[in-house]
């Protein structure tokens, strides 16, 4: 006779999927490469600023677009620090 009331044994937790270390290094060394434009626009727009007290015309376009793609660059590496958070996976079937 076996008792019905002892429950199954735990199932252990599993890891989520991790990323690649591969993966995670070409995305900070793709970001620091992005970083290099928005440090361009920051020396163009500050010396442009400190010289005349405002960005020229033709300047600015090139400076907001440096800026956003360092901010994807700041964004990139952050994305690779942090991680990505998958869901646990679930064996209920």
């Amino acid at each position: 006779m076996s008792d019905s009331s002892t429950p199954p044994p735990a199932v252990p937790p599993q890891n989520p999927q991790q990323r690649s270390g591969c993966l995670t290094a070409l995305m900070v060394i793709s970001g620091i490469i992005m970083l290099l434009p928005g440090l361009c626009a920051l020396l163009f727009g500050g010396i442009s600023v400190a010289d005349q007290g405002k960005i020229d015309s033709d300047i600015a376009p090139l400076v907001f677009l440096g800026l956003v793609v360092g901010i994807g660059g700041v964004a990139l590496i952050w994305a690779a620090i942090k991680g990505r958070k998958a869901p646990p996976i679930r064996n209920d079937r």
